[in-house]
């Protein structure tokens, strides 16, 4: 199953929602979302996952009982739930599977908010029946999205910052980190960059930077990150916010290379000799076949 639009005009849209209409999905709505969470449980470091659409219908109360959501959500009667394995890169597979499912949430016209935090031990966990050698790193509420955003909903994207997004000079580069990365030089992927640009992430500190090889379509990704998120999951016992959000943004990145028919595959290939900035590590890289490419 697809999208019915392009990608990239999706990603634009969606945003983050807390604040729905008190009305239960419609039946073929929720049949779209299962069949679509039914084929995307494979990502691309290889990690199991699985996902399951929590909805309730008119005049229930009992289905979503007990699911915690920080008190920002308001009116959702339904919840996107999933389980990953334990695997070294687990969390980036989760972010990129998930997203894949909110894009697809956001085609059929319904509201989503990525919700990461702990989730293990909680009533989520239960809904999905999670294993012991799984974790559940994120939920979203998801439903039809009401006409006015909270007073609550306003005052967490003020703080946020969620309009706000970092320059391009300060995410993608050329060769080395010293070197800004001009959208001519991107060339044809300078619309799945600015993809990328836009990905939503933990209060949107955007941990995303990326370093092109000169002359050919290769792109290295790095996780460089926010201060206070240092190891924030093994600090605090929940979910690392920032491994999620590099999930993402590898997932905006190859839907919207695709698209443009810019095909190439993701490959763990470290470059060597490359002076990295404080708190950054590196995470993968996109092989882009340069007969796709300009």
């Amino acid at each position: 199953m697809q999208y019915s639009k392009p990608v990239t005009e999706i990603i634009k849209q969606r945003s983050s929602r807390r604040s729905y209409r008190d009305q239960a999905l419609d039946a073929d709505i929720q049949k779209q979302l299962t069949a679509f969470m039914a084929g995307n449980n494979v990502g691309p470091f290889a990690s199991s996952a699985r996902f399951s659409l929590v909805a309730a219908k008119a005049g229930d109360s009992e289905t979503l009982k007990g699911l915690g959501t920080y008190g920002f959500i308001r009116g959702a009667r339904g919840f996107i739930v999933g389980a990953v394995k334990h695997s070294e890169k687990n969390l980036e597979d989760y972010g990129y599977m998930m997203e894949r499912i909110i894009l697809f949430a956001t085609d059929l016209g319904l509201g989503t908010c990525w919700l990461g935090g702990t989730f293990n031990n909680s009533n989520f966990s239960k809904k999905i029946e999670a294993a012991e050698d799984e974790s559940v790193p994120a939920v979203s509420p998801v439903g039809y999205i009401a006409e006015k955003r909270s007073v609550t909903e306003r005052l967490v994207r003020w703080g946020a910052g969620s309009k706000m997004r970092h320059p391009w000079e300060a995410l993608f580069f050329h060769e080395t980190f010293n070197t800004p990365l001009s959208a001519g030089v991107a060339g044809a992927y300078a619309l799945p960059l600015e993809m990328v640009r836009i990905a939503p992430s933990a209060s949107n500190k955007q941990p995303w930077r990326i370093v092109k090889e000169s002359w050919k379509p290769v792109f290295h990704l790095y996780l460089q990150r926010s201060k206070g998120y240092e190891r924030s999951g093994e600090k605090f016992n929940t979910a690392d916010l920032q491994r999620l959000d590099m999930g993402i943004a590898m997932c905006h990145f190859e839907l919207s290379a695709k698209e443009m028919d810019l095909r190439g595959k993701w490959k763990i290939i470290p470059p060597a000799g490359l002076s990295l900035p404080e708190r950054s590590e590196y995470i993968v890289s996109w092989l882009g076949d340069q007969q796709t490419s300009s």
